[in-house]
């Protein structure tokens, strides 16, 4: 059912934004290609190392840019209202706090509602949807870069429960697409440098490495963000690739972190070169614990509830999209649309600000029980000063301070546990959750509290109109209902303090239960146990952690799909997955007792020489993206295969007279250069519109041939039509192809596949009606 409601989005899609269309891994395998090559021999390939470097740290600098304005701006609005906090002045809080929240957002939705519609709401699916080989536009060019960057960087300091990560993934990628190729079409700029990487391979290769970059910056995760591009964003790999990317990645995490050494929330710390733990590990626990194997018992626990709530996230945030995309696909004035989006965002900040500032009201105070060092000895305050406010402490009454031997200041007061687990952002409330030997330090009422009302907002958050990542929400809220589960376990057995008992800690089940709902949302499980490892620090609860990513991975494939694969089919993505999956009711159809046959459109052949008349007519009138080019061996003969060529090098074409041939003078003057036919969009559409109206009313035209040959895909791969339609998909998938052609036993072609062709739905739709044991036999293809 969820298909075909989303498939009847889909075509209401059309009427707002353009289909996405596919594009070929690799370039055409044609004449003016090789001479192209010819023109630049192959190196040592030092300056694809320098491009993934450069790629990197470009990508580090963005990635620490991001951290610390979030970091500044989250500071210094809430400092704005230290005072009327203390006073219990909540309506004038409230009123501070949405007033600062309101400008943020009306900036960071309005970059992607107005600026870049590209980047909205994470332009995850998108980049997983391109490397894929979906060609969407406009989701790597400079305003969407921009425009993604300080939307996220606004949402997050707003107070809306998101993260930054998935948004920096979009913007590694945009990185990595825009210093490879040296050029940019919004800018106008061209450079001479590195052409030989304007190929489609290589641009998707550092569109890879930068994606991986991303998230290794935001994480500081190197080996997380490569194996995350991996398993869950590329989909052609190899293993010169990985070495590459890993190399980005660490170029990413050193210059971040070399960064942030020295600045915290912009102002200069003097560490230049110290990475500190407690700065590079996002989420560091400082105390390790031995595990026992009776803790399998419970983590197996938390990775069903992970499971079952991941689930259930991803069924509610698909409902609250399409609800979403129906109603605004419903408002006909694009102005009124757009304005639609923003009040969406800006009525999630006014409900998620209530929260934040509200609820902690009804919360009163309790001891800390730990005490926690302030600032340094070298900027303390004189003995006697109060210790600077801290947002934990809320409505709390001042807390004491004192000079540690060190020579810093530490401070011992009470907190307001609501105000710790909803004011502040998911990554300190999440630092805190994790914290060991700290068993009393939340209640239950509190964490229930905070896991109802982070879970429901989280969930209407993702998708707004905003830009938006998941991986923070997900995060604390698996160490919410993990730490729950801990504190049941400590009210059962009682606080241990022994060497084997010591394991029944709240702090270990939160992460735990992180890991349990990032794996039930995301269904990832290599890459999440690594990136939980790096961005905690805890190597000795690996095993725990990989058993509840696995259990939990496996309770929420039992439900739906994860929440990547959901929004693709959403956004009406053609993503072909690497195993096809077509179920009709509830068993699993079986492609290998399907022929290629079965699946394949009818396609429009055209000749090795041929009419510009007829190739003007043939464009104005049919929308193939793709045509196969035969000839005749020799006269008399059947025409075969030979080739493939594309629309758009069609166009090219057919825009250069010159090489335009009569009858009489079949040698054609001049051969178009492969970056004068190979192009990603047409320079002047209405130029080209023209052209073909004046060669299809113009008899002169009639006598005018182009010769294809310098100009087809060679290579271009075929199958037989009897040929297993599973190993097609195979096939047309991990060879990145855009057209597959289908030929008979003499090698004439019959038909062509596209990737809407082998989409789920649409073979669901083709081959159920169809005798499932019956293949076409020899004879039938010679008919």
């Amino acid at each position: 059912m969820d298909q075909h409601m989303s498939n009847g989005i889909c075509h209401k899609k059309k009427e707002f934004q353009e289909t996405p269309e596919s594009l070929n891994y690799l370039p055409s395998h044609s004449e003016a290609y090789k001479t192209w090559l010819e023109e630049k021999p192959l190196g040592s390939d030092w300056d694809r190392w320098f491009m993934m470097g450069l790629i990197g740290v470009f990508v580090g600098i963005f990635g620490f840019l991001m951290h610390q304005i979030i970091d500044f701006l989250f500071e210094m609005k809430w400092e704005l209202v230290e005072n009327y906090i203390q006073n219990n002045d909540f309506l004038t809080t409230w009123m501070v706090i949405a007033g600062i929240g309101f400008a943020m957002m009306l900036v960071s939705s309005g970059l992607v509602v107005f600026f870049c519609p590209s980047g909205s709401p994470s332009g995850l699916p998108e980049v997983i949807g391109y490397l894929n080989g979906a060609s969407i536009r406009h989701i790597f060019n400079i305003r969407t870069f921009f425009g993604s960057f300080f939307s996220c960087a606004l949402a997050v300091s707003a107070g809306l429960f998101c993260g930054p990560e998935a948004p920096m993934i979009h913007v590694g990628a945009a990185i990595g697409c825009g210093l490879s190729q040296f050029k940019s079409d919004t800018l106008r700029i061209n450079l001479p440098f590195f052409t030989r990487f304007r190929n489609s391979a290589d641009k998707r290769q550092f569109i890879t490495a930068g994606a991986a970059a991303g998230i290794a910056s935001v994480f500081r995760a190197p080996v997380g963000g490569l194996l995350f591009v991996l398993e869950e964003v590329a989909s052609f790999w190899d293993v010169k690739l990985a070495w590459q990317t890993f190399f980005c990645c660490l170029v990413a995490t050193f210059t971040t972190e070399v960064l942030s050494s020295s600045f915290v929330g912009f102002e200069y710390e003097g560490y230049f070169g110290f990475f500190k733990a407690e700065q590079r590990i996002i989420f560091w626990v400082k105390d390790l614990l031995n595990i026992s194997v009776l803790a399998v018992i419970p983590t197996i626990i938390l990775g069903i509830i992970g499971g079952l709530l991941g689930a259930l996230f991803v069924f509610i945030n698909v409902r609250i999209n399409k609800l979403r995309m129906k109603i605004f696909t419903s408002v006909p004035h694009k102005f009124l649309r757009q304005l639609t989006k923003l009040l969406d965002t800006l009525l999630i900040l006014v409900v998620t600000i209530t929260v934040t500032v509200y609820i902690p009201y009804f919360f009163s105070c309790s001891p800390n029980p730990t005490a926690s060092q302030v600032q340094n000895a070298s900027e303390h305050k004189p003995h006697g000063e109060h210790a600077a406010w801290d947002v934990s402490e809320y409505n709390c009454p001042p807390g004491s301070s004192w000079v540690a031997p060190n020579g810093s200041i530490m401070a011992n007061h009470s907190i307001n546990q609501a105000a710790v687990l909803l004011v502040k952002n998911g990554k300190q409330g999440t630092m805190l959750l994790y914290q060991r030997g700290s068993h009393e330090k939340f209640g239950l009422p509190a964490l229930l509290m905070a896991l109802i009302f982070y879970f429901t907002i989280s969930c209407w958050t993702a998708g707004t109109a905003a830009g938006t990542g998941l991986v923070v929400p997900m995060v604390y809220t698996g160490a919410l209902f993990g730490r729950l589960v801990g504190l049941i376990m400590v009210a059962m057995f009682g606080v241990q303090t022994d060497e084997y008992g010591a394991w029944i800690d709240p702090g270990l089940f939160a992460v735990i239960g992180s890991a349990a709902y990032f794996g039930g949302v995301t269904r990832l499980t290599i890459s999440l146990t690594v990136i939980m490892v790096e961005i905690t620090n805890d190597v000795q609860s690996i095993l725990l952690i990989m058993i509840a990513v696995l259990v939990g991975k496996t309770v929420g494939d039992y439900f739906n799909n994860s929440l990547f694969s959901s929004l693709l089919h959403l956004k009406c993505i053609p993503y072909l997955k690497a195993v096809p999956n077509v179920v009709h009711g509830k068993k699993k159809v079986n492609l290998e007792l399907f022929t290629a046959r079965d699946v394949m459109q009818s396609c429009t052949t055209i000749h090795l020489q041929e009419n510009v008349f007829l190739l003007a007519e043939l464009l104005s009138t049919t929308s193939h993206n793709g045509f196969p080019v035969v000839f005749s061996p020799a006269p008399g003969q059947e025409e075969v295969f030979l080739g493939t060529i594309t629309r758009l090098e069609l166009y090219m074409l057919l825009s250069n007279s010159r090489v335009f041939q009569t009858p009489e003078n079949n040698q054609c003057s001049s051969v178009l250069k492969y970056q004068e036919v190979t192009v990603e969009k047409l320079p002047d559409e209405a130029q080209i519109n023209r052209l073909l109206n004046k060669y299809s009313a113009d008899p002169q035209y009639q006598q005018l041939f182009i010769n294809l040959e310098p100009y087809i895909n060679k290579s271009a791969v075929s199958v037989q039509a009897h040929f297993s339609l599973q190993r097609t998909y195979v096939v047309f998938r991990t060879l990145g192809l855009r057209h597959l052609t289908v030929v008979d036993l003499q090698n004439r072609a019959v038909g062509i596949i596209t990737r809407k062709d082998l989409i789920s739905l649409r073979l669901e739709k083709k081959l159920i009606q169809m005798d499932r044991g019956k293949l076409d036999s020899d004879e039938e293809l010679l008919n």
